[in-house]
């Protein structure tokens, strides 16, 4: 165990891992990113994601992703009409949620000996992968991720999720790199998104503000790049205004000896159970309903 790296991980609440992935393996993920964009249906659906209103993403397309494999388009991928811009692959935002379970590429990349052994320096002994996004952050029409707490999505008794964020290319200030508050995952949880039957809701719970640009850090880092960081840190990402794209693949990680909340968006059944970062399948973790907050 790295006892150097889970003290700087306790104090900042994340840690900046270059060359985790090997070239040959983040290679391998843009090349399968690039074949599912290619075959895109554009007669399938989809939907807008926005963090800005995310009450837009409340619909069928988005709640039945929990299980699924679906595409997501930017904002301003669409003219006043309501008319693509520019050809379908170059117009989507992301692609989730569960393509760490049904790609096998995706599904190779999201497990492992290194990764089980990083979840459980860092506390992690039961780890529960519920969710994979590949972040396509297009270029010029990249969207800005507002300030936000994963913790907001991922609820548990005591708060555990963590969030593993791999660089699939090379992220810096100009095509929309992570920004951070250091040490902010001591403060509280600021909002929750529950899922109430086929709607869901942001709910405040804390009206501390979010950080300014004095408190906030630029992450630039090469592709391969691992950043992995608390469920309580703020952090955000502008929008990518620049030529290159900034592909990035998250997986949102919580360990089963915490309660997980059963008004998460996602909750997983036999039909597609929930693993662990080692591949096997993950204990359970009663989910039910915990409202510490008051709040709705």
């Amino acid at each position: 165990m790295n006892s150097e790296r889970r003290r700087r991980f306790d104090e900042d609440g994340y840690l900046v891992l270059p060359g985790f992935k090997p070239a040959h393996e983040v290679a391998a993920l843009r090349h399968r990113t690039h074949e599912l964009l290619a075959a895109l249906d554009p007669h399938a659906g989809g939907g807008v994601f926005s963090t800005r209103e995310p009450g837009r993403s409340a619909d069928d397309w988005f709640l039945d992703s929990d299980c699924s494999v679906r595409c997501f388009f930017e904002e301003e991928a669409f003219d006043a009409q309501g008319r693509l811009t520019r050809p379908l692959p170059q117009a989507i935002n992301k692609i989730g949620h569960a393509l760490h379970d049904l790609d096998p590429v995706f599904d190779a990349f999201s497990h492992g000996p290194a990764l089980t052994a990083l979840a459980a320096e860092l506390g992690l002994a039961q780890t529960q992968v519920w969710q994979s996004m590949l972040i396509c952050k297009q270029p010029g029409i990249g969207g800005a991720v507002r300030w936000h707490q994963d913790a907001t999505y991922f609820f548990t008794d005591p708060i555990s999720v963590t969030t593993f964020w791999f660089a699939l290319e090379d992220a810096d200030v100009d095509n929309g790199c992570l920004w951070v508050e250091p040490g902010g995952h001591r403060g509280p949880l600021r909002e929750r998104f529950v899922r109430e039957g086929r709607q869901t809701r942001l709910l405040t719970l804390d009206d501390t503000p979010w950080p300014d640009t004095g408190r906030s850090t630029p992450l630039p880092c090469a592709a391969g790049t691992l950043v992995v960081f608390h469920g309580l840190l703020p952090h955000w990402s502008a929008a990518n205004r620049s030529g290159r794209s900034r592909f990035a693949y998250t997986l949102h990680v919580t360990d089963a000896r915490s309660v997980y909340d059963g008004r998460n968006w996602i909750q997983r059944g036999a039909m597609l159970p929930v693993r662990g970062l080692d591949g096997a399948v993950a204990p359970s973790g009663i989910a039910v309903a915990v409202d510490r907050t008051g709040a709705g």
